[in-house]
């Protein structure tokens, strides 16, 4: 039995299977999950997102899935606030918080006092910032925190065009110096973490990651798309720039061609999952299960709860 004001978080790349994994823990421990992903956040966005299916719901309870409006902005500062609400009524009914998802600043915003009032909003230089990504790509931006900030510049990754801009606005409005998010240190006061990453073989993740793809695209993603382009969402809503949305929207739109889009997908995937192992990497406190050692498909399953039992 974990202690009182025990959280389990279980973080780790796209496709690794943290959901299976989040549900055998929250069986085992009698918990509910507390999604961390950006994308799942977002309603009539089920295929791309990769949700838990109608099968997983049921097989435990899950919070902070498909109740977000696509079409309107959502921030790490409003996940804040849900996730940890959400987090404090599971432990109020004696029951096991466990993180599962693959967002790490959503991640970081459940385990440090992050400072949004310094991420105050400029809308002249900010539409000023967003018109040069958009001419000139967000590495233009990259090379203009670099000069200002190269600390700042280390910790965003070039193609992040939205803390990018964020870090911009600050140093623009006085800041000498922008601390990033990833490197806040105060942690959230009374909640003991314990921290798991998921990870496996690098080629058998990037093969995992390939089928899923098309997967996605057979289960209907151009369809959902072409809906949520119906329902009134373009390519500049947030929700649309993720991951599989914006590469369909390119081939909806006449630009490539349907395996053009698959092979970009499967390609943005990998990346992104690389940039999420670096993330999570970072944390000091983490211990990695690797699914690979263990065995792979059910027998690495199985062995994650007695692996558990021993942090918790």
């Amino acid at each position: 039995m974990a202690k009182e004001g025990t959280v389990l978080v279980i973080c780790g790349p796209t496709a690794v299977g943290k959901t299976k994994y989040a549900i055998k823990a929250a069986q085992h421990f009698d918990g509910e999950i507390v999604s961390c992903d950006s994308m799942q956040i977002y309603q009539y966005m089920d295929i791309g997102s990769a949700k838990p299916t109608a099968e997983e719901l049921q097989a435990a309870r899950h919070h902070l899935v498909d109740f977000a409006d696509p079409g309107k902005p959502f921030s790490v500062a409003e996940y804040q606030k849900l996730a940890r609400e959400t987090i404090d009524d599971i432990l109020s009914r004696g029951k096991l918080p466990i993180v599962s998802g693959g967002t790490g600043l959503y991640l970081n915003s459940i385990l440090y006092d992050m400072d949004f009032a310094k991420a105050g909003a400029d809308s002249v230089y900010r539409q000023r910032l967003e018109e040069t990504a958009e001419e000139q790509g967000t590495a233009v931006l990259h090379e203009l925190l670099q000069s200002l900030d190269p600390a700042a510049a280390e910790e965003i990754h070039p193609n992040n065009r939205k803390r990018l801009i964020r870090a911009l606005e600050r140093l623009h409005q006085g800041e000498k110096h922008v601390t990033p998010f990833s490197r806040s240190v105060k942690e959230w006061d009374g909640h003991d973490f314990v921290l798991t990453g998921l990870t496996m073989d690098r080629q058998e993740l990037y093969e995992r990651i390939d089928k899923r793809v098309l997967q996605l695209v057979e289960n209907g993603l151009a369809a959902e798309v072409r809906k949520l382009m119906n329902m009134g969402l373009t390519a500049d809503d947030i929700a649309m720039k993720g991951i599989g949305y914006k590469e369909m929207i390119d081939y909806i739109e006449g630009r490539i061609s349907l395996e053009e889009a698959v092979i970009t997908v499967q390609k943005n995937t990998r990346h992104y999952a690389k940039r999420q192992l670096t993330w999570f990497r970072r944390y000091d406190k983490i211990d990695w299960y690797d699914i690979t050692l263990n065995g792979g498909g059910e027998t690495a399953l199985a062995g994650y709860i007695p692996w558990l039992e021993k942090k918790l």
